[in-house]
């Protein structure tokens, strides 16, 4: 069977099934451990799976963004359970950047006896600060409409000349080799921008965003800490996560 054969036929297997075994594809195929093993790492390194040990599993296809409408209703207690996690960082008086993102609008309820000052990159967001009488402020750019974030080169700029105790951004995917990703190259710039001003900043991701794989990366999943829920759940391949806090259901 041909190099190109082979791989195609372990791209079919991995369609129908989320893992496939090395030594099921070898006797499949009539091949040698060697030669699935160098069809694996190359595939891998094309993007089309992970290796996992004896085998490979299926990688998650590319997140399509859904609508603010749409995630507010999505893994809502674990998004409350994350945000109550996230408050008990927060310092009294501090200065933090609040993301777009309906995990993220979780801590806004939180936040008045903080006495903190916020600054976000969502409408929605700076919109219920005003309501729960939180002083904040919003960089300029283009409002993206799916998401109700201000993006692009004037919110980039904005936000390079302040200064954050911390940062809490959320995600639309969480991988161990693919890091942290979002559907947006433009969002992906504000994420980063905030990251590099800010003295710490915390990811809040649900359950759901672990194997997810987006198209814009804004970060390794080793550059901050990540608080999340039952993310033991995600064994044996919990090891691959590092510098995870899971909050307790």
């Amino acid at each position: 069977m041909l190099t190109e054969e082979r791989q195609r036929f372990i791209k079919d297997c991995l369609t129908k099934q989320a893992v496939v075994k090395s030594k099921e594809l070898m006797a499949a195929m009539n091949a040698s451990e060697s030669t699935i093993r160098r069809d694996l790492a190359e595939l891998e390194a094309a993007g089309a799976l992970r290796r996992i040990h004896g085998g490979a599993e299926r990688l998650a296809e590319n997140v399509v963004e859904a609508s603010v409408q749409e995630k507010a209703t999505q893994a809502l207690i674990e998004k409350r359970l994350i945000a109550q996690a996230a408050v008990a960082l927060i310092a009294p008086h501090s200065t933090i950047f609040l993301d777009a993102g309906t995990t993220t609008a979780q801590l806004i309820p939180l936040l008045p006896p903080l006495d903190v000052t916020v600054v976000t990159s969502g409408v929605d967001n700076a919109s219920q600060l005003a309501d729960f009488g939180v002083s904040a402020l919003m960089p300029g750019g283009r409002i993206k409409a799916a998401t109700k974030a201000t993006v692009g080169a004037g919110t980039v700029a904005a936000l390079a000349d302040m200064h954050f105790d911390l940062a809490f951004l959320g995600t639309n995917g969480v991988h161990p080799k693919y890091g942290l990703t979002t559907p947006d190259a433009e969002e992906a710039k504000v994420k980063q921008t905030a990251i590099a001003q800010a003295k710490a900043t915390v990811i809040l991701a649900d359950p759901a965003k672990f194997g997810q794989v987006s198209f814009a990366k804004f970060a390794k999943i080793t550059d901050n800490q990540i608080l999340t829920t039952k993310l033991s759940a995600l064994a044996p391949y919990y090891s691959d996560y590092v510098n995870i806090k899971e909050v307790p259901l």
